[in-house]
């Protein structure tokens, strides 16, 4: 009822805003006909009536920015809620059947596999709220030591096939290190996990119900490391592709109904790649169509 009830204010603030406009342009307007031969009551009233404007479209434009983080704000919570209350909800339910009837070894071990996976989501997403946090607060790394990308990359496919019961052919990776044997950074081994895992997990979210994913690590030249992520998902509109990199942030309605999420793990991502001298980008053709994530870091000095 909160939400609504804020809702209802700023539309309420746009449309008296709009009326203001209104009002004030005819007020103006016909004090200027029935002024019009004293020449300098007119340049003033032209000057109070530009800024009267003036000063009631920025005032829209900032309403309009609030409806917009309040919506994303309010999506971010449900997102979280749904996120926390649903694995908590089935460990409760098995723990309850445990309580009250006999079930054999086999089914128990089933039900302690089925509880480990939901208390492993409850932790990444206390975990992914937690290092949004940090993401807004740090500047630089924590902890930095030279590692190799190649290596790192290829722990994060192991861990997200494991934990999206994917096939080998469903998560594809290939390297192209330039003749070098080597693509090494210097980095926060943690931090740089993360921004990997982000970027697998959110394209397996993004997938149709075939997943079928391409991971290409390349070292283009002896300054740069690029980590690439391809799906062939719901895809992303042109003028989305800058957007999703912002907190909170989800694409289109229709693709938040059917993929859950917080909407924090491209805006930690980004967060990392700058923390790290890099950048990270998205390209996409359109929805439908897939998206490529694209990972830039520099590459450590030999």
């Amino acid at each position: 009822m909160r939400i609504i009830s804020r809702q209802r204010a700023i539309y309420f603030a746009i449309t008296l805003g709009v009326c203001l406009v209104v009002a004030a342009t005819a007020l103006n307007v016909g004090w200027i006909i029935l002024n019009w031969r004293e020449g300098i009551k007119l340049f003033l009233g032209a000057i109070l009536f530009l800024g009267i404007i003036a000063g009631l479209v920025l005032n829209t434009i900032f309403l309009v920015r609030e409806i917009r983080r309040n919506e994303q704000h309010d999506s971010f919570i449900n997102a979280v809620t749904h996120e926390l209350k649903t694995p908590i909800a089935s460990i409760r339910l098995y723990l309850q059947t445990l309580q009250r009837r006999e079930v054999d070894a086999e089914q128990r071990r089933e039900f302690y596999q089925s509880m480990l996976l939901d208390t492993e989501r409850l932790m990444h997403t206390v975990e992914q709220v937690l290092k949004a946090g940090e993401a807004a607060q740090r500047k630089r790394p924590a902890h930095l030591s030279p590692l190799e990308f190649n290596g790192l990359v290829r722990e994060c496919i192991d861990l997200a096939r494991s934990r999206h019961h994917l096939q080998p052919e469903a998560l594809e990776y290939r390297e192209s290190l330039n003749g070098t044997g080597s693509a090494e950074v210097e980095g926060d081994p943690e931090e740089l996990r993360t921004a990997v895992s982000n970027l697998l997990d959110n394209a397996v979210k993004y997938s149709p119900d075939v997943v079928q994913i391409a991971v290409e690590l390349e070292v283009p030249d002896a300054d740069h490391v690029v980590l690439r992520v391809r799906d062939h998902g719901v895809g992303i509109p042109q003028h989305e592709l800058k957007r999703i990199f912002k907190r909170f942030y989800r694409v289109a309605q229709r693709s938040r109904s059917r993929v859950k999420g917080t909407g924090l793990g491209l805006f930690i991502v980004r967060a990392i790649a700058r923390r790290h001298g890099g950048k990270v980008f998205a390209q996409s053709e359109g929805l439908g169509k897939g998206t490529t994530v694209t990972l830039e870091l520099p590459r450590r000095a030999a």
